[in-house]
C-alpha cells in the first residue's frame, strides 16, 4: 500500500505564511517573461549556484507583520537574526508542509538550495522516508520542478560539490552532530570534522565552503533539539543561511511566529484524533498502610513527598500528600492521625542519587521512586492495563476492518525486561509483560463477540497471540536489548543505538499497515519517544512502575495522526479516530497533567484573555462594505471592559463570573459593542475551553430509535428536505469589474525599494567602539529600473479571467504606477481581491434547481452510521420519541442549548442533527446544514425546517466561505419547492420567535 496525500487548507495556510515573507521578490523570470540570463532568485558563485534575496530587511518586517496581523499573532519587531516560527500541533503533517513550501519557494522565488537539520539519526531516517512517500505527489503538483533529496553521509562528500552546482531543487538532510561537533571539540579528528577539513578533491576548498557559497535556506526540525546551546547555533550559522525556517510542536523559543496551530485549534478542526482515557486503578480501601513515594530533594536539607492515608477529625480517612524528612517530620503514624497501621514507620534516610531515588524506614522497608506499598499488587495491576488495551484493540476492530482500517496498539514499558529476558549464554526468553499479554489475548479472543475477526475470509485471521506482538527497544553493541540512558536531570538522551532500533519501523511503516503483517501490538520501551507516529495507532498503554521519563504528550503524540485505511486514504469520520490511552492514574488527573504539559510547552493558557483577543473579530464599514478587522486598540476597549465588569483578572485570568454568564446566556455587552456581541461571546467560549479529552467510561453508543425513523412525523419531515439539487452560475463580468476596480483603488500605496541612511556617532572606551545612532531617513528608489514580468500572464493563470477583463480591470483603476514600484507585491493584491470578488459574485449569481423526484437522500443513511459520545462532554441525552437517536452529539455550546431547548420545547414534535453525509453541493464546497425541526405550532400547524446555528467566524476569507454556503444552502431550499424554511439562528429564541 502507499498513504496517499490530500490537500488540507491549514497546511496551505501554514506553507503560505512561510512563501509570503519574501512577497515582493521577482516571481522566477523563466515562468512569466524571456529570461534575462540568469534566474532570479538563484546566484552564479565561484563554485555554484545559490539563493539570491533581493528585498531589504525592512521589506521582509513589513511582509512579516503583515502575515502575523493575518494569523492573529503577536507582530514582530525586527528580523531576529532572520528566524522564522512555524508552530504545528503533532500530527498534522508538519514534515509534509515544509516540503512543500520548499517546492513553492521555487516556484515563486527561484529559491533552489534548502538544508532540513534535524536533532538525531532517527528523525533524519524519518524525515527520509517522508520524502520518499511524497514524491510521486509532489512531481504530479509541481511538473518539472525536479528535487533531489539526500542524507549527508561524510564519507560522500562529492555530494557536498554536486548540491553546489545543481540547477535542480537540492535538499540535503543532516543531523546537527554531524557538525556541531567541529565547535564543541575544534581539535578532536573525527568523521564530523570532515565538512570543515579541506579536501584535494575539492581544489582544497571544504566543504562547508561549498555550501556556505550557496546561501541555504536552512530548515530546522524540533529546533528545541536542535539549536538548543550556543555552539549548536554557531555551527547552523556556519551555514551562511539566507534564513532559517523554524518547525515544531513544542517551541523553546518562537522567533518571529508565522503561523500557529495550538493542540486547542487542532482538537477543534478534527486534524487530530479525539482521545479518550481509559482509567485503570484500585478503589481505596485503606485496610493497608498505604505509602508512595511521590519525589524526593537535597535543596536545603534533605526531604521527601509521600503520599498516605490520614485519618480526619471527621472520622474519614483521606488520601493525602505529607512532606517527611529525617530530621523532623519523620513518623508516619503521627503524621497519618494516629492510625495504628503505620507504627514503625519512621524515616531513617533519604536517598537522592539519580537512578536511585528511595526513602527507607527504620522497620527495614525501602521505598523507590514512583513504588508503593499497600495498594493492590503492581502485577495485577499492569494484567488489568493489558487486558483492557487489548479488549479496547479488538472492540476497535470490529468496528474498522470492514472499513480496511488496520488497528494498531503501543505500549510503553519501563523496562526492557519486563517483556524479554537476556540470560547470559542463553537464548532470550518473555518476560512477564510478554507472558500476561499472550495469556490475556488467548482468552479474549475465545469470547463470541469476537469470532467473526478470524474468519478464513477476514482480514484478521492469524490468532496466534506469538505473532501479534513484538518490540522495538535499544540494542548494545552485543545486540542486546537494553533501557535508554536517562540523564542525571530524568530526561532522555537519545544515542546511536536508539536510532539504529527506529530505522525498522520507518522504512516500514507502510508494511506495517497492512493487513498482511500479522503484528498489530507493539511494545517499546523510549525508543518511540520522537520522531516517529503512526496513523494507525488507536491504543496507547502505558505500563510503569517508577518514574516515567516520558512526557503525556510525547506518548500521545504518536497516535493522533488520522487513520487512513488499505488504500492509503486518509480517514476524516471522527467516529473512527479516537485515541485510547489506557492510563494507570485517574481520567481527571490525567487531562489535569496533559494540560498542563501543553501550557508549558506551547505557551496556550487555558482560561486567559489576551488584550488583542478581539482584535480579529471582522466588522464592515458602512462606507465601503469591506469587512475590517477590529483592531488591537478596539480590541483593547472590549477587554477593558470585561474587568471594568469583573468579568476577568487584570492579567486575562477568567472569572467564574464570566463562566456562568455565558454558561446562563445572561452574558451582556454595552451598545457600543452590540452588532458584534456573538463574535465576542465566541472568543470568550475558546479561551475557556479546556482541552478535550474524554472519559472512556462516559462513552455512549448513540442509538436508532427505528420506531421513530420509520414513523409518519419523520416520513413528512424527511420528504421535505430529501431531494438533491444542481446549479449554475451567472458571472456578471461588468459587475466583478466595477467591484474590483474599487476594491484595487482603496489598497493602501505600494512602497519601492527603500535605502536607509543612518547617522551614528562613534564611542570609544576601555570596553571597544560602539556606534550611537544619532539619525535614520529612508528613501524610496524612484529612478531605478527593472525588467517587470508579466502581469496579465500571472493574473490570468490565478484567477482564469480573461485578458480583456484583467486589462480593463488593470487600466480603470489607475493604480499601474504601483506596478512599477513593487511589481510582486503588487501583483499578489490584486490576485487576491478578484479571487474574493469572484467568489461573492459566484453566490449571488447561483441558481439551483431540483434535479427530479428520483434524486434524492435516502433515510437509511440514518442506519450505517455508529456515533460514539461522551456524557458530560459532547453528547446529551433527548427524548425517545423526538429524534431518530436516543443521543444528540453536538460541536459546541450553542448546539447542546439549542438541542436541549428543542427536546423541552412541546410545540417541538420531532428533530434530528443531520449527518454529515447530508450536503449540498456548493462552488465553495460541500455544505452540511445543522438541524432538521418538525413544529407544531399552536396544535394548528404543521411547519418544517431546516436551521443552521453557525455563528460569524473571526476571519474574513473563513467568514466569506461560510456565508457563501449558508446564501447556497437557502436557495437550495427554495429550489425545492417544497413546505420547508430555512433558517439562521445563533439561539433557539431566536429561531422560535421568528419561526
Amino acid at each position: 500500500m502507499k498513504i496517499k496525500f490530500d490537500e488540507q487548507q491549514y497546511q496551505l495556510d501554514a506553507i503560505q505564511s512561510i512563501t509570503d515573507i519574501f512577497e515582493g521578490q521577482m516571481v522566477k523570470v523563466s515562468n512569466f517573461t524571456v529570461s534575462m540570463g540568469d534566474i532570479v532568485g538563484q546566484e552564479v558563485t565561484t563554485v555554484g549556484i545559490g539563493n539570491k534575496l533581493e528585498l531589504s530587511e525592512v521589506e521582509v518586517i513589513e511582509n512579516v507583520q503583515k502575515i502575523q496581523i493575518r494569523n492573529h499573532l503577536k507582530k514582530s519587531t525586527s528580523i531576529q537574526d532572520w528566524n522564522f516560527t512555524v508552530e504545528m500541533e503533532t500530527g498534522t503533517g508538519k514534515t509534509y508542509v515544509y516540503t512543500r513550501t520548499i517546492f513553492e519557494l521555487n516556484k515563486k522565488y527561484g529559491f533552489s538550495k534548502f538544508i532540513i537539520v534535524v536533532p538525531s539519526v532517527a528523525i533524519r531516517e524519518g524525515v527520509f522516508k517522508s520524502f520518499q512517500m511524497t514524491e510521486e505527489h509532489f512531481a504530479e503538483l509541481y511538473p518539472g520542478q525536479h528535487c533531489h533529496y539526500f542524507k549527508y553521509d561524510s564519507s560522500k562528500l562529492e555530494q557536498v560539490r554536486e548540491y553546489a552546482t545543481s540547477t535542480n531543487i537540492e535538499v540535503m538532510i543532516i543531523n546537527i552532530d554531524a557538525f556541531r561537533k567541529s565547535f564543541d571539540d575544534p581539535e578532536k579528528e573525527n568523521k564530523a570534522n570532515l565538512i570543515h577539513r579541506e579536501r584535494d578533491t575539492m581544489n582544497g576548498k571544504k566543504p562547508i565552503q561549498f555550501i556556505q557559497e550557496t546561501n541555504p535556506i536552512v530548515i530546522i526540525d524540533e529546533p528545541q533539539s536542535v539549536d538548543n546551546t550556543d555552539k549548536a547555533k554557531e555551527a547552523i550559522a556556519s551555514l551562511n543561511p539566507l534564513c532559517k525556517l523554524r518547525y515544531s510542536a513544542t517551541h523553546r523559543d518562537t522567533y518571529n511566529l508565522m503561523y500557529k496551530l495550538d493542540p486547542v485549534d487542532a482538537y477543534d478542526q478534527k486534524l487530530v484524533k479525539k482521545i479518550e482515557v481509559l482509567s485503570v486503578n484500585s478503589d481505596d480501601d485503606h485496610n493497608d498502610p498505604y505509602i508512595k513515594l511521590i519525589s524526593v530533594s537535597n535543596k536545603n536539607g534533605y526531604k521527601a513527598t509521600v503520599e498516605i492515608d490520614e485519618l480526619r477529625k471527621n472520622g474519614k480517612v483521606t488520601r493525602v500528600k505529607k512532606e517527611i524528612n529525617p530530621n523532623g517530620k519523620s513518623n508516619l503514624f503521627l503524621l497519618s492521625g494516629e492510625r495504628d497501621l503505620y507504627q514503625r514507620y519512621i524515616v531513617e534516610g533519604i536517598d537522592c542519587y539519580p537512578g536511585n531515588e528511595s526513602v527507607e524506614f527504620t522497620n527495614g522497608k525501602i521505598l523507590r521512586l514512583g513504588e508503593s506499598i499497600g495498594g493492590i499488587d503492581d502485577d495485577i495491576l499492569k494484567r488489568y492495563q493489558i487486558r483492557e488495551a487489548i479488549r479496547t484493540h479488538l472492540d476497535k476492530e470490529l468496528k474498522l476492518v470492514h472499513k480496511g482500517v488496520k488497528v494498531l496498539t503501543l505500549f510503553f514499558i519501563d523496562k526492557v525486561e519486563n517483556y524479554r529476558i537476556y540470560p547470559i549464554g542463553q537464548p532470550w526468553q518473555k518476560g512477564k509483560y510478554a507472558i500476561m499479554f499472550e495469556e490475556e489475548y488467548s482468552q479474549l479472543i475465545k469470547l463470541p463477540k469476537y469470532h467473526t475477526l478470524f474468519k478464513e475470509d477476514q482480514y484478521i485471521s492469524n490468532q496466534r497471540a506469538d505473532e501479534v506482538h513484538d518490540g522495538y527497544f535499544s540494542r548494545d553493541k552485543s545486540g542486546k536489548f537494553k533501557d535508554s540512558r536517562v540523564t542525571k536531570d530524568g530526561t532522555l538522551r537519545s544515542n546511536k543505538d536508539d536510532e539504529s532500533a527506529f530505522e525498522l519501523i520507518m522504512k516500514e511503516k507502510e508494511k506495517l499497515l497492512s493487513f498482511e503483517t500479522p503484528l498489530r501490538f507493539i511494545f517499546s520501551h523510549s525508543a518511540l519517544k520522537e520522531g516517529w507516529d503512526n496513523p494507525n495507532v488507536f491504543q496507547i498503554c502505558t505500563l510503569v512502575e517508577t518514574r516515567d521519563p516520558l512526557t503525556k504528550r510525547q506518548k500521545i503524540g504518536r497516535g493522533l495522526r488520522l487513520a487512513v485505511n488499505q488504500d492509503g486514504e486518509r480517514q476524516y469520520d471522527e467516529d473512527v479516530n479516537i485515541l485510547t490511552v489506557i492510563a494507570n492514574e485517574s481520567y481527571q488527573e490525567f487531562a489535569e497533567s496533559l494540560q498542563k504539559e501543553m501550557e508549558e510547552e506551547t505557551g496556550v493558557k487555558f482560561g486567559y484573555i489576551e488584550e488583542q483577543a478581539f482584535s480579529t473579530i471582522t466588522k464592515t464599514d458602512e462606507t465601503t462594505g469591506e469587512a475590517k478587522e477590529l483592531g488591537y486598540e478596539y480590541s483593547a476597549k472590549i477587554y477593558s471592559f470585561l474587568i471594568k465588569e469583573n468579568f476577568i483578572s487584570k492579567q486575562g485570568k477568567v472569572k467564574d463570573s464570566l463562566k456562568e454568564a455565558i454558561a446562563s446566556e445572561t452574558f451582556d455587552v454595552p451598545e457600543e459593542f452590540q452588532d458584534i456581541k456573538y463574535d465576542i461571546e465566541e472568543v470568550i467560549k475558546k479561551s475557556i475551553k479546556k482541552l478535550p479529552v474524554f472519559n472512556k467510561k462516559d462513552e455512549v453508543t448513540i442509538k436508532l430509535n427505528k420506531e421513530v425513523l420509520l414513523g409518519e412525523d419523520f416520513k413528512q419531515l424527511w420528504d421535505q428536505i430529501k431531494y438533491k439539487t444542481t446549479y449554475s452560475v451567472e458571472l456578471d463580468s461588468e459587475t466583478l469589474k466595477e467591484r474590483c476596480i474599487r476594491a484595487i483603488q482603496h489598497l493602501e500605496p505600494f512602497k519601492a525599494r527603500q535605502i536607509r541612511r543612518e547617522n551614528a556617532i562613534l564611542k570609544v572606551d576601555q570596553s571597544g567602539i560602539m556606534g550611537e545612532g544619532q539619525t535614520m531617513r529612508v528613501y524610496e528608489v524612484m529612478e531605478e529600473k527593472r525588467r517587470l514580468p508579466d502581469i496579465l500572464r500571472y493574473l490570468q493563470e490565478q484567477t482564469k479571467l480573461k485578458r480583456r477583463t484583467l486589462v480593463d480591470i488593470l487600466i480603470d483603476s489607475k493604480r499601474l504606477d504601483d506596478f512599477e514600484k513593487n511589481p510582486q507585491a503588487f501583483m499578489e493584491a490584486v490576485m487576491k481581491i478578484i479571487n474574493r470578488e469572484k467568489k461573492k459574485l459566484i453566490v449571488d449569481g447561483i441558481k439551483y434547481e431540483r434535479i427530479g423526484d428520483h434524486a434524492y437522500y435516502q433515510q437509511s443513511l440514518f442506519e450505517h452510521k455508529e456515533l460514539v459520545g461522551y456524557m458530560k462532554a459532547n453528547a446529551v441525552e433527548v427524548s425517545h420519541d423526538k429524534s431518530v437517536y436516543d443521543h444528540i452529539r453536538y460541536d459546541s455550546y450553542v448546539e447542546r442549548a439549542f438541542a436541549k431547548k428543542l427536546n423541552n420545547d412541546d410545540d417541538v414534535k420531532l428533530f434530528v442533527k443531520l449527518p454529515s453525509t447530508f450536503v449540498i453541493d456548493t462552488p465553495l464546497g460541500n455544505y452540511n446544514p445543522d438541524w432538521a425541526v418538525l413544529l407544531d405550532k399552536d396544535g394548528t400547524e404543521t411547519l418544517y425546517f431546516v436551521v443552521e446555528t453557525k455563528g460569524s467566524t473571526d476571519q474574513e476569507d473563513l467568514r466569506l466561505i461560510e456565508d457563501g454556503k449558508i446564501t447556497c444552502g437557502r436557495k437550495h431550499f427554495e429550489a425545492l419547492e417544497t413546505q420547508v424554511q430555512y433558517k439562521l439562528a445563533d439561539s433557539y429564541e431566536k429561531f422560535k420567535a421568528e419561526a
